[in-house]
């Protein structure tokens, strides 16, 4: 027996419990683990809440990250004791995922763990701080570099956004911060955010073109945030959305891609191939300040992700919540 939380509908009944599940209720894999850490992201709380239709199957296990130690392993490529760590690949929500005590998973999905990371660490990063690795290193490949001028961050005090002021900022970029809570001045500033902007000058409908202030954005909010962002960088600039806080639509014109030139690149951190998948997370071992990385986290037990993910959709959250799924 082992705890986990399970989500379960019945009619149009939607529930998200703590429970003891049993080794024969986990779903088919041919790697069983013993899972150390999970997180809870935005899209754990919509599965856990029931607020948006992220749980392709139920009964579900949530909880899009893990990492944790291997038991038994059919894939030759794995073996018991041998540290993993998983993001994405639909765990959560089509496969029973790391908000549990024991996983069972496709190897396929899975890198070896980071040598210079625990696994508090590495779920201290989880998806918010590899998604942020992605975008950095998608602008990289596309030619940015510090002397092109300054990038904007949006949703700053997220997961996504302060991993990616913290990424940017060691790498020695200049970094604006956008956010809504501008009480959280000096925490983004720790971080290394150089200029703090209201979310109000650019969460509202803006003008097709406007004043070329970007070298490049990173963008975790979507709609008419991430129009404005576009407007506003510089000719050739570099654009990364990521996410959707704000929501799906992108209320934009050609204008800045047709006069600008700039490109626009859209991450998906579900389904990276292998060998990016291991490149970001060294990277991320290798660059991250370890001693920063925990100005952006707190530590819950397993119960309290439940609450904690009505308080993340109500944005009460600041960075990222790692869940010790062994109390």
């Amino acid at each position: 027996m082992f705890k986990g939380i399970l989500i379960e509908k019945l009619g149009e009944k939607h529930s998200a419990r703590l429970t003891e599940l049993k080794d024969d209720q986990l779903p088919s894999g041919n790697v069983t683990g013993k899972v150390a850490y999970s997180t809870l992201n935005y899209k754990d709380a919509l599965a856990i809440t029931g607020k948006g239709p992220v749980v392709r199957s139920f009964p579900m296990v949530p909880g899009i990250d893990l990492a944790g130690t291997v038991e038994s392993s059919d894939d030759p490529r794995y073996k018991p004791g041998d540290r993993v760590l998983l993001n994405g690949w639909g765990v959560g929500e089509s496969h029973w995922g790391g908000l549990a005590q024991k996983a069972r998973l496709n190897g396929d999905w899975l890198i070896p763990h980071p040598d210079r990371l625990t696994e508090r660490e590495s779920m201290a990063v989880g998806t918010a701080g590899y998604t942020a690795m992605l975008c950095v290193m998608a602008l990289e490949r596309h030619g940015l570099k510090p002397s092109n001028g300054t990038v904007l961050v949006t949703g700053a005090t997220g997961g996504v956004g302060s991993f990616a002021i913290s990424l940017l900022a060691g790498a020695g970029y200049s970094v604006t911060a956008v956010t809504g809570k501008v009480s959280e001045e000096a925490y983004l500033k720790s971080l290394g955010a150089t200029t703090i902007i209201d979310r109000a000058e650019l969460s509202t409908p803006g003008r097709p073109l406007a004043k070329e202030k970007w070298a490049a954005v990173i963008d975790s909010v979507g709609s008419h945030t991430l129009a404005n962002a576009c407007a506003s960088t510089m000719s050739d600039g570099l654009v990364a959305a990521c996410g959707l806080a704000q929501g799906m639509d992108f209320p934009a014109t050609v204008a800045p891609f047709i006069l600008r030139g700039i490109s626009l690149f859209g991450i998906n951190s579900v389904t990276q191939p292998f060998e990016r998948r291991v490149e970001a997370w060294e990277r991320l071992a290798n660059q991250l300040n370890l001693d920063a990385l925990f100005l952006m986290t707190r530590d819950i037990g397993i119960e309290a992700a439940l609450p904690a993910a009505v308080d993340l959709l109500d944005g009460k959250i600041r960075g990222r919540l790692i869940v010790d799924v062994s109390r």
